[in-house]
């Protein structure tokens, strides 16, 4: 997966996580609660890989840029 479908699936995730959560607190369901924060928790995981392979992305970039600049 590229880093844009990582970071949007993160955002994705974190938004029914909590939204999980609330819905879990309004009718007393711990279960659904623990299920909202666990998918909160993988959204924000998902977040930070597409983060970190963006990163990489440019500065791979960034070194082929340089290199190609010297020859």
């Amino acid at each position: 997966m590229g880093s844009t479908t990582d970071k949007i699936k993160g955002v994705a995730n974190e938004a029914i996580g909590k939204v999980k959560q609330g819905v879990g607190e309004a009718v007393g369901s711990e279960k659904m609660r623990g299920e909202g924060a666990m998918q909160e928790m993988k959204g924000k995981g998902q977040k930070a890989l597409g983060e970190a392979k963006e990163a990489v992305k440019e500065s791979a970039n960034k070194a082929a840029d340089a290199i190609n600049k010297k020859l």
